[in-house]
């Protein structure tokens, strides 16, 4: 039973080590996954069929509607007797007694029908088709900005995980050095040298190190299955991105905010869809004219056409009032108009106002991001200079413990300013595409 417990063991640990295997992957890769199989995008491709839908159904303004029917009857009702041997062209001079137009027979009447209807003047159509094609158009846009939010925030998932990585190596060096100082202080503490108190403040921070470094990998697992949503990968297995996290060259120029942004059009589009739906409720007033056809086939048996005709004519209509229905429409889309003008004139201002906000933050990461690197050169030839004190018996270790403290401190907060830095970077360019 031992040696089964064991073998158990090791066959649970090597499941564990292979579910948590580690697997490179590039910021192209990653991008091509998202494109093929990211479902917020797949959802905006729907999004836009779905219009497309909405506007092909207006063809019905121009096309013809054309139906065909099949119909049996049996009666004896007198007209419709008559009118069924009149169809089937069987009527005879015996038809016309009195007693037999009263009191017909059953008679069967199986009637193959052929209906044209054709819209020839309808204004209303005309401006909903227009309304339907910029709908289409606002969608169509809306799912572009959709594929440009997808792409910066695939940017900044991958970001996170160059910071999540960097800050394990940061971490991992620091508790290199604090175990090493840690044997200093213990052989020191044998030695006379130190305190208990010393040798304890040193574990101590050892103990801190693993606890922030526990928390470090935390977040490459949370970072990786963020990534995995963004790809679609029910996987979820730990990523680590093929290149490490460095500072982005600004390459903006003069970039400004541009009303030919995707989001932009989208509302653009979605106004105009409106001032075409207000159009078309105003024509609504106007009379229709619509032509129509008919072609029938008759017979008293089932899928037989032995007699036939047509009718064919067209139709002037004009409906005057309809309780005053069409004139509150007007006005309700008149409102929808106008609302959405305003709401295009108070995003655009918004879209501005953040643009002038994203460049300020910019060009303060840009700031921290040489203040950082300065602090870190200082702290890190602090730390040089007291550790070799230290091993010479000639610094506290209270002191040691601070240096130390403060080079791992900068050093994260240097490669979260990169981060800054760049995803700052990167908004900036979202919002002046």
């Amino acid at each position: 039973m031992k040696y089964i417990f064991w073998i158990l063991i090791f066959l649970g640990g090597s499941f564990y080590a292979q579910a948590q295997e580690t697997i490179l992957i590039s910021k192209a890769e990653v991008i091509a996954k998202a494109k093929e199989n990211n479902n917020t995008l797949k959802m905006a491709e729907q999004d836009v069929l779905a219009a497309l839908g909405d506007y092909k159904q207006t063809n019905a303004t121009l096309l013809p509607n054309i139906g065909i029917s099949h119909t049996g009857i049996a009666t004896t009702n007198p007209l419709m007797a008559f009118g069924s041997k009149l169809n089937q062209s069987i009527l005879t001079s015996g038809d016309f007694a009195p007693d037999l137009l009263n009191n017909p027979s059953q008679i069967e009447d199986f009637a193959t029908r052929v209906e044209v209807q054709q819209p020839l003047i309808n204004f209303d159509g005309i401006f909903q088709r227009k309304a339907a094609k910029s709908k289409y158009n606002a969608t169509r846009f809306q799912s572009e900005r959709t594929q440009e939010y997808m792409s910066l925030e695939i940017d900044k998932a991958y970001m996170q995980l160059q910071l999540a990585y960097k800050t394990v190596a940061v971490l991992e060096k620091a508790k290199e050095a604090a175990v090493e100082n840690k044997r200093i202080a213990d052989n020191s503490f044998k030695q006379g040298y130190l305190q208990k108190s010393d040798v304890l403040a040193v574990q101590v921070r050892v103990g801190e190190i693993e606890n922030q470094l526990q928390y470090a990998k935390s977040n490459i697992q949370n970072a990786s299955n963020y990534l995995s949503v963004l790809m679609d990968d029910t996987t979820y297995a730990i990523l680590q991105p093929t290149d490490s996290l460095t500072v982005t060259v600004n390459d903006l120029g003069q970039q400004e905010f541009s009303e030919n942004r995707a989001d932009i059009q989208a509302m653009t589009s979605a106004s105009e869809a409106y001032r075409q739906m207000n159009k078309a409720d105003k024509m609504s007033f106007l009379p229709r004219l619509n032509a129509f056809g008919t072609y029938e086939l008759h017979d008293d048996e089932i899928f037989q056409g032995a007699s036939n005709g047509y009718l064919f004519g067209a139709e002037l209509k004009w409906n005057i009032l309809e309780g005053g229905k069409r004139f509150g429409k007007a006005q309700k889309s008149k409102a929808e108009y106008e609302k959405s003008k305003i709401q295009l004139e108070q995003y655009t201002a918004e879209s501005q106002v953040e643009l002038n906000r994203a460049k300020r933050s910019l060009q303060d990461a840009k700031n921290n991001l040489e203040l950082t690197a300065l602090a870190l050169e200082q702290s890190k030839e602090s730390l040089r200079i007291r550790t070799n004190r230290f091993q010479q018996g000639l610094e506290k270790t209270t002191d040691l413990l601070m240096a130390e403290t403060q080079y791992a401190q900068k050093q994260l907060e240097y490669y979260s300013t990169i981060f800054q830095h760049n995803y700052a970077l990167a908004y900036v360019q979202f919002l002046t595409r």
